[in-house]
């Protein structure tokens, strides 16, 4: 990460140079001047480093902003931005938040690899194998898990088994994902400049990408109302797209991207919705962080046809065992 810091930069945010350069630490979550808490295998901990005031993260701040070339003020009291080595830096101002400046920095860190997962034995080579032939096959595929369970580096995982000759268009809010494949394009959402003017959603790049000749469509997450487009696009011939969705079981991504469906204003009947949610979406694999800071692949569901009560049918094809610590295969169907 210090390449991607000017040396000015790096002296405002001297307190915590130690754990911008580990490697140890995944991110830095910076609650007030005074109190600064990092993640390091897993782990939340705190620190005893503290910057020497309000006044002097401040100047951290807009040394940052000037940086990334972003405005943070009374007016625009929120930031979100990706430096150059990928890493994210999220800061929100008081009064929004009670404490004093909270900034959260997720270091950037080299993309997880299949063969990685196997040595953490987060997946085995069964579950590997069967997601190799959906992929194939063009099944549209949702990675669900919670906060900092892994979502986005398993996705970029799980994209290393798509064709080399398809063409892959990957839209996200900060670039993350890099693909290694010949043909990818990537599309990054852009926010309002500050007449409120200019803005690009993940919303209007799906829309876009719909004219671009897409292979497959990746989305880093899907967060509101382009839901219903995501939808849409794996139901009008564009299989085999990926995408990650906030949620804590497979049955929670589907209810979850239901509800999302409804932010677009479209007025569409429950069993429209549901309809179009079982169709569109054929596996769901599940991502969890565990108390021991461990995150494993808990489930891979298959999405079957609506219920006769509109209710949505999963079938658990792999589970996670705690027991022995591994990745079961439960389902004679595979």
């Amino acid at each position: 990460m210090q390449n991607s810091f000017s040396q000015t930069v790096r002296s405002f945010f001297s307190p915590i140079l130690e754990y911008i350069d580990s490697p140890e630490i995944s991110e830095i979550m910076i609650n007030s001047h005074s109190e600064i808490w990092v993640e390091s295998g897993g782990k939340v901990l705190k620190t005893e480093t503290c910057f020497e005031s309000q006044e002097a993260l401040m100047s951290a701040v807009n040394n940052i902003a000037q940086f990334v070339k972003r405005r943070i003020d009374e007016e625009t009291p929120t930031m979100d931005a990706r430096l150059p080595d990928g890493s994210r830096i999220h800061v929100v101002l008081p009064p929004c938040s009670q404490k004093g400046i909270c900034i959260s920095i997720r270091k950037f860190k080299k993309a997880l690899t299949l063969e990685k997962l196997l040595d953490y034995e987060s997946i085995t080579e069964d579950a590997i194998e069967f997601i190799r032939q959906a992929i194939i096959q063009k099944r549209n595929i949702l990675v669900s898990g919670g906060t900092g369970s892994g979502k986005t580096s398993l996705l970029n995982a799980l994209t290393s088994l798509v064709p080399n000759e398809e063409r892959i268009i990957v839209i996200e809010d900060s670039s993350e994902l890099k693909l290694q494949q010949d043909h990818v394009v990537y599309l990054e959402t852009k926010e309002p400049d500050r007449h409120g003017k200019g803005k690009v959603s993940i919303r209007d790049l799906l829309r876009s990408t719909l004219r671009l000749r897409p292979d497959r469509i990746i989305v880093g997450e899907i967060r509101g109302e382009e839901a219903i487009d995501f939808l849409q696009a794996m139901n009008t011939g564009h299989g085999g797209s990926m995408g990650t969705l906030h949620a804590n079981s497979p049955l929670d991504a589907l209810y979850r991207l239901e509800t999302l469906t409804l932010f677009s204003g479209i007025a569409i009947p429950l069993t429209a919705i549901r309809a179009q949610v079982a169709s569109s979406i054929d596996l769901i694999v599940q991502t969890t962080r565990y108390r021991n800071g461990a995150r494993k692949i808990s489930y891979i569901s298959e999405v079957k046809s609506l219920q006769s009560d509109i209710s949505y049918e999963l079938s658990n094809l792999f589970l996670y065992n705690k027991k022995t610590d591994t990745l079961d295969c439960i389902s004679k169907e595979i």
